[in-house]
Formats: structure tokens, C-alpha cells, sequence
């Protein structure tokens, strides 16, 4: 399939604007990699219309799919983790072309992983482990088992990518053969949710008491991120937060994750009187610390 692609690639990588081009075969019979193609071909640019644009071709029995892909939706999707496979494209792919080396660069910060770009993904994993787990309790007292069964899986799901990145690791399709590895704990809990004999209700309430735990013992590195930044002001409005370049990466998980610092002392509460009597406007804060200091 290289050959019939490779007219493709190099007229792409004539242009100045193109970064690097990567190919990547399908490795199984049915990949999930590859999203069922025989070949995925990865284009990265600089700057486009549109942030990601993307052309199938057929040839003979085979398939191919083209994505092209500006810098700046590359970096989004590293930050936030919104496709998994990306990652092992770059790792995995072939390297057809390389602009002053700037697919080689990519994959050392991708494997060297500064510990800021951990801190702040592992930030945003844990707020979306502390909504699904929440919202698993509720579910589970409400005897609503099945819905409860759901957001269970989805935050063990979290959890296993919050240890993947703790391990200074980017999670990749298959994280649970990641995690069967680096964190054999968590990894016997989806087991266990999955093929106990257990009645649903008792696999249920083991996993929220086991959830609980170590969502408790990954509190403190799992806020660090988000309270470094609200310790460079005195108090925020919750406005203020959403605005915030790096916290509007949390999304719909941040007013959620908040109220769980609150709850458990990161993050203080000031009232402040509004013209309504009795009614106060309700700010945030915590307290000045050093970078890299908690």
C-alpha cells in the first residue's frame, strides 16, 4: 500500500506548510488501531482551514484513510486525551517525511513526558474519575444498579489512565494491558467487576469502597495541578475559574472536581455579602504555594 500512497504523501510533503508525514499499517487482522483500514496516513501542518481533514481511498481489496492535522489540534489532543490512538501512531508509524525534525522532537517530549504536561493531564483524568465515581454513588443508592455498573466501568476506565500517566506513561488503545503491568491493584478490580459470580449490587459496593480508597490516596497529586494555578490569585468566582486558559481544559468536570476540594479541605470557601440580604457571592481559594511545592 506504500507505493500507492507514496504520490500522495510526497506531494503533501512538498508543501512548506507540512511538519511530517507518518504511515501506519494495519498490524492485525481486525485493528482497531487503524480503525479498520489497511493504512492510516498521518499528515501534520502547521496551519489550515480546518483543524483536521480527512480523504479515504481504495485500491484493489485495500482501504487507506488520510488525516490531515494542524499543530495546534495535535497539542489539544495530547493535553486532553481525546484520541487515544494518536499517540500510538506517532510512537508506532513510520516516519515518511520530517521537517527539521519535527516528528523526531515530538516523539522524545511524548517519551520524556515533563512533569508540567503530567501534572495537568493527570488533573483533568482525576476530575473526570471524581464525576463518574460520584455519580456512580448515586446511582448505586438509588438501587439503579445497571446505570451505577456504567459510570463504575467509566471510572475505572480514569483511574487506569490517571496510573498510566503517574508512571510517567501516555495511555495507549489497549491501557489495560498497560495497567495488568504497572498496577496490578486496579487492574484486579476491573476483573473482579466483570467476572465475579458476586450479585451486581455486592460487586457494586466493593468497587465504590475500593474506588474510594484510591481515589483518596491520589487526591493530593491529582489537584496539584489546578491548585498551583488558583494559588496565584487571592480568591476566584467560579466565572473566573471556567475563563482560566489552562482550567477551561477541565470542561463540565470542573465545577464537580471543585466541590470535591472543598469537600475535603484543598480548597476554601469565602462569603462575600451582595446586596440581597442573607445572600452571599461564593469565592474560591487556597492557599500560596510554591510551584511544585505540595
Amino acid at each position: 500500500m506504500e507505493q500507492i500512497l507514496r504520490p500522495i504523501y510526497q506531494e503533501r510533503a512538498s508543501q512548506p506548510n507540512t511538519l511530517g508525514v507518518i504511515l501506519v499499517e494495519k498490524r492485525e487482522k481486525v485493528s482497531q488501531i487503524t480503525d479498520t483500514f489497511d493504512s492510516i496516513l498521518l499528515i501534520l501542518v502547521k496551519d489550515a482551514n480546518q483543524p483536521v481533514f480527512t480523504k479515504h481511498y481504495t485500491y484493489n481489496d485495500k482501504k487507506a484513510a488520510m488525516h490531515l492535522v494542524t499543530e495546534k489540534q495535535l497539542r489539544k489532543w495530547l493535553l486532553l486525551g481525546t484520541n487515544r490512538k494518536i499517540v500510538d501512531w506517532i510512537f508506532y508509524g513510520r516516519v515518511m517525511f520530517d521537517r527539521n525534525e519535527f516528528v523526531q522532537e515530538l516523539k522524545l517530549e511524548l517519551k520524556d513526558f515533563p512533569f508540567y504536561g503530567r501534572k495537568i493531564k493527570m488533573g483533568i483524568e482525576f476530575a473526570k474519575l471524581i464525576r463518574r465515581y460520584l455519580e456512580a454513588k448515586v446511582f448505586f443508592e438509588q438501587k439503579n444498579y445497571m446505570d451505577a455498573y456504567n459510570h463504575i466501568v467509566d471510572s475505572l476506565h480514569h483511574l487506569a489512565r490517571l496510573a498510566v500517566f503517574e508512571n510517567g506513561m501516555h495511555p495507549e488503545v489497549t491501557v489495560w494491558s498497560q495497567v495488568k503491568v504497572i498496577e496490578p491493584a486496579i487492574y484486579k478490580l476491573y476483573e473482579e467487576l466483570l467476572s465475579s459470580d458476586e450479585p451486581i449490587d455486592k460487586r457494586l459496593e466493593l468497587l465504590i469502597l475500593a474506588s474510594e480508597f484510591l481515589i483518596h490516596s491520589r487526591t493530593k497529586d491529582g489537584s496539584q495541578h489546578i491548585l498551583e494555578v488558583m494559588s496565584h490569585k487571592n480568591h476566584w468566582m467560579i466565572q473566573e475559574l471556567h475563563e482560566q486558559d489552562e482550567l477551561r481544559n477541565y470542561s463540565v468536570n470542573l465545577e464537580v472536581f471543585i466541590e470535591f476540594l472543598v469537600e475535603k479541605g484543598y480548597i476554601q470557601v469565602d462569603q462575600i455579602e451582595t446586596k440581597s440580604n442573607k445572600i452571599y457571592h461564593r469565592y474560591y481559594k487556597v492557599e500560596q504555594i510554591e510551584e511544585g511545592s505540595l
